[in-house]
């Protein structure tokens, strides 16, 4: 049974509050990908949220940018995705600001049923603590949605 996994890409672009920096750093953003049950991903394009460049994603943080095209009327959007999930979820989505990424997953997880999964949300650092939340998947109308804090280590490893 395949799975699903949200991870980062990385553009040719830079935000507008790094410009300025010497070596500004590039820009990610987050895509949802199915991995097939042999680890494969299956390829998908999705467009970056900040210079609206189109990439083809071939892997887990790994796409190639298409030349030429700032646009494609095939790219799913969170639009696209309401009608095919409860209206509990397009709630919390929607009031969590997710981005398509998390719609994308959350429509995953109930078209495959697989129930318990969940999908961040939020995430803050506080110093060594990250909080957020998450929304838990139980079933095809139901769901749960969560907090967390998990807190991160940088320490030397004696």
């Amino acid at each position: 049974m395949s799975s699903g996994q949200k991870h980062l890409i990385k553009c040719r672009c830079v935000l507008p509050q790094f410009k300025k920096l010497e070596n500004p750093p590039a820009h990610r953003f987050t895509v949802f990908s199915v991995v097939n049950d042999d680890g494969t991903v299956v390829v998908k394009h999705s467009q970056c949220n900040n210079c609206g460049a189109v990439h083809k994603v071939t892997d887990i943080c790994v796409s190639e940018i298409l030349q030429g095209k700032d646009n494609m009327n095939s790219l799913i959007r969170i639009e696209d995705i309401k009608p095919s999930i409860h209206s509990n979820f397009v709630g919390i989505l929607e009031t969590s600001f997710a981005d398509l990424a998390t719609w994308e997953y959350v429509q995953f997880i109930v078209e495959n049923k697989k129930w318990g999964e969940f999908a961040v949300l939020t995430t803050e650092s506080d110093g060594d603590d990250v909080h957020g939340k998450y929304i838990r998947v139980l079933g095809e109308s139901f769901c749960k949605v969560e907090s967390f804090t998990r807190t991160t280590t940088t320490g030397e490893i004696l």
